[in-house]
Parts: C-alpha cells; sequence; structure tokens
C-alpha cells in the first residue's frame, strides 16, 4: 500500500511539473511518428516534448529524481539555458534536435563515464546514416570536417556509492544555420543541413538516433564494454591527432593522441614521450604546423 501512494505522489508531483513548465506540441517533432517508427523496447516509448525550456537535461533530472521509468526522453524545439561540459553555455536555438535520455543502468559510478563514449557511437552512427561522414572528438563532442556538428552532456547522479540515474543530454546542429550559432563560442560548426545542402527530416533522426541508442546501451546492459570501446575507436577522429588537452584547473597538455584505455580516458604522448592518461578536460585537435599559435585561439 504504502508503495501504490509513492508512486501516486510521484505521478502527481511529476504532471503538476510538467503543467507548469508547459506541455506544448513541439513544431516539427511528431511524437507519434516517432513512436510508430521506433524498433526500440524501452528508450523513448514515452517522450515528452516542448516548444521551448530552460533545459532538457534539467527537466529529465527532474522526472528521473521522480521515479519516472528508464528510457524516458525529453525533447524541445528551443532551449534558453542549454548547457554544456564545464558550465559552458550550449546555444540551442529553433532548428536543432536538444534531446535528454534517462537512463537506470547498474554499473559502478565510476563505470558512468563511458556512457558518453556510447552515447557518441550513437549520435556518430546516427547522422552518418544520412550520408554525412561524421566522427567523434573525445570526449564528447561529433565533427564534420573537423566543424562540431553535435555534443554530449552527461550528468550522473548517485547516493551511497550507488548509481540512482544517469541524464544523457544530446544536441544536433540539424537544419538550423551554423552562422546562428554565437561567434562567441569560437568553435567551428556545421549543420546537417548545410552538409546536405538541405533540410532534413528530424522526425526521422530521431527516430534513428533513439534506435542506434538503445543498440549500444544493450552493450551496458551485457556488461560489453570491450564492445562500446571497439565501436568508439573505429569511429574517433581524436585518435593518431596531435592535440591541446585544457585540464581543469589550468594546465595545457600537448601531444599525440595513441588511444583511450577501457575506462574511457585518453591516452596521450607528450612531447617527451611520456605516456599520460587523461580522465577528464577539452580536447582541441590541431595541425602540427599551427601549433606554435595554436594557444592564442583557444
Amino acid at each position: 500500500m504504502n508503495n501504490e501512494r509513492s508512486v501516486l505522489i510521484s505521478k502527481e508531483r511529476i504532471d503538476k511539473y510538467i503543467e507548469k513548465l508547459g506541455l506544448e506540441k513541439a513544431v516539427n517533432i511528431d511524437v507519434e511518428q516517432i513512436k510508430e517508427n521506433l524498433k526500440t523496447k524501452f528508450i523513448g516509448q514515452k517522450i515528452y516534448a516542448f516548444q521551448e525550456v530552460d533545459s532538457t537535461n534539467t527537466v529529465a533530472k527532474f522526472l528521473a529524481g521522480s521515479g519516472i521509468e528508464e528510457g524516458t526522453i525529453v525533447i524541445a524545439r528551443s532551449q534558453i539555458k542549454g548547457k554544456g561540459r564545464r558550465g559552458k553555455k550550449w546555444e540551442s536555438p529553433l532548428g536543432g534536435i536538444w534531446l535528454s535520455i534517462i537512463l537506470r543502468p547498474e554499473i559502478s559510478p565510476q563505470q558512468a563515464a563511458l556512457i558518453t563514449l556510447g552515447a557518441g557511437v550513437a549520435v556518430t552512427k546516427a547522422i552518418r546514416k544520412f550520408d554525412v561522414d561524421a566522427r567523434i572528438k573525445w570526449p564528447n563532442d561529433v565533427l564534420v570536417d573537423d566543424k562540431k556538428i553535435a555534443g554530449i552532456l552527461t550528468e550522473a547522479n548517485s547516493k551511497s556509492r550507488k548509481l540512482e540515474y544517469v541524464v544523457v543530454g544530446i544536441g544536433i546542429d540539424s537544419n538550423l544555420d551554423s552562422s546562428s550559432i554565437s561567434k562567441k563560442s569560437k568553435i567551428k560548426a556545421t549543420t546537417l543541413k548545410e552538409e546536405l545542402k538541405r533540410e532534413i527530416n528530424e522526425t526521422n533522426l530521431i527516430s534513428t538516433l533513439l534506435e542506434e541508442f538503445e543498440d549500444v546501451y544493450k552493450d551496458f546492459e551485457n556488461k560489453d564494454f570491450e564492445e562500446i570501446l571497439y565501436k568508439w575507436r573505429n569511429l574517433s577522429q581524436t585518435i593518431g591527432s596531435y592535440v591541446v588537452i585544457e585540464q581543469l584547473f589550468g594546465e595545457v597538455l600537448k601531444g599525440y593522441v595513441v588511444g583511450i584505455n577501457n575506462g574511457g580516458s585518453l591516452i596521450l604522448e607528450l612531447n617527451t614521450g611520456e605516456l599520460k592518461k587523461i580522465i577528464s578536460g577539452e580536447s582541441h585537435i590541431a595541425e602540427i604546423s599551427k601549433f606554435e599559435n595554436f594557444d592564442e585561439d583557444l
């Protein structure tokens, strides 16, 4: 009885929150069509679509904390306060795909970083199905010809060393113009519309993405982390590149990326020949001939 009462309270809490946000029909996103196209077992079986929110990750974290089922999706046509890694603003105007996926994987908090790698694989494979040569840049970006086309923000919540839920935020620059992305970001960007010289059907892209995501997520359920790393390495643009790594407290490292280990950490060969494990940071791919002036452009 107490469990049933708890479920009712959670449902009422969620309903009030959604009502406050103002659940509206999201223009150009046909939720029923997405569900009709889907061949997934649980990813995307419940979808909340909004015209505009502060952040889909913020909404998804509330829903996850209120007990919503795994696989629930939050989609918005635009975000007012879209977030990137390390607190950076993520430009999220109309014309892009901004969504978050709620997960409850039975893995340790330390293994949660691998979900970002898996999400990168899913996003890249989905984009490549539209005949665009997308590649992954460690740790959380997807590039086309060195220009950013998508990004991922993974946020985990744990209690007593147990992972309660993970929210995976995904942003894809689909039908917007790269000129609408703030110049303040200093990021070379592109969009699917610009790469294909036409607008794409975003409903189809979302369905494709969710199917690719569930396919990768099966590897997590089976604890087959090596398969995820294998797929990531095959799609990586970072491995073999000469990079600058900006770390949290201002340290800057330079060298060749020789691979990633089974924990998802980058293995960097410094100019001295020393191999260094990089757990987190921002990576910037650079040509060696331009490397002397690269720091000034960061």
